[in-house]
């Protein structure tokens, strides 16, 4: 008697407390001097490059940690929400359901989403050298994406990442606040102090400093938080 089956797995789930998310980013953020050291790196600066390549270490730093093997890291992702744009990278599961917050999350689904800038930006033809907060006129600023619901618009915290090339974070602390704040001044504006950087972290031997920020956005999507 033959009896059709099959056979296979159930793919672990694994619960993660509210602070997942900021922990991952701590993940991110202890692998950046690895990464901007590897002496294997391209020397490329280009945003797309380092950002792929970053993908690829954190991918490869991820598989050998503890705690972090079942995530992976993937360039320019679709927007859920806002066809037709794509989110820099996002962490996403691998080989299991991860429930963060009571939402389930697969394979299929960003955990958050992530947007790389350089700075200072580079120099050319529409270049804003405020690109890493707004775009005079476009939609490409990177806080501004957010602060408008064209990326992330289904997420209550997101991640930002700059490539310094030029100059201290200090400097570029200062110049970030000071743009949200010749913002904030404009009449009827829909940015506030609230949505300058604060700082979480500094470690200046290795280089990497970690800040936040929480933005305003339509009263639908909520307010999100940034790790930066």
């Amino acid at each position: 008697l033959s009896v059709p089956g099959s056979c296979g797995y159930f793919a672990d789930e694994l619960h993660l407390p509210r602070t997942a998310k900021h922990e991952l980013f701590e993940f991110i953020t202890s692998e950046l001097p690895r990464w901007r050291d590897h002496p294997q790196r391209s020397a490329d600066q280009a945003e797309t490059v380092l950002t792929n390549a970053l993908c690829s270490h954190l991918n490869t730093a991820a598989r050998y940690s503890v705690g972090w093997s079942r995530i992976q890291f993937l360039p320019e992702e679709p927007d859920e929400v806002v066809k037709g744009r794509k989110i820099d990278f996002a962490p996403k599961p691998l080989g299991a359901t991860i429930v963060i917050e009571g939402r389930r999350h697969t394979q299929f689904d960003k955990l958050f989403p992530i947007e790389c800038k350089r700075l200072p930006t580079p120099s050319g033809q529409g270049r804003d050298p405020r690109e890493y907060v707004i775009v005079d006129g476009g939609t490409t600023g990177g806080i501004q994406r957010f602060k408008d619901g064209l990326h992330g618009a289904s997420h209550s915290f997101g991640g930002m990442i700059a490539f310094v090339q030029e100059g201290a974070c200090d400097h570029w602390l200062c110049s970030i606040n000071e743009w949200i704040t010749e913002l904030a001044q404009q009449e009827a504006s829909r940015w506030t102090t609230q949505d300058e950087l604060r700082l979480v972290n500094s470690d200046e031997v290795l280089g990497v400093f970690t800040y936040c920020s929480t933005h305003g956005r339509k009263p639908a999507q909520g307010i999100i938080e940034l790790r930066h």
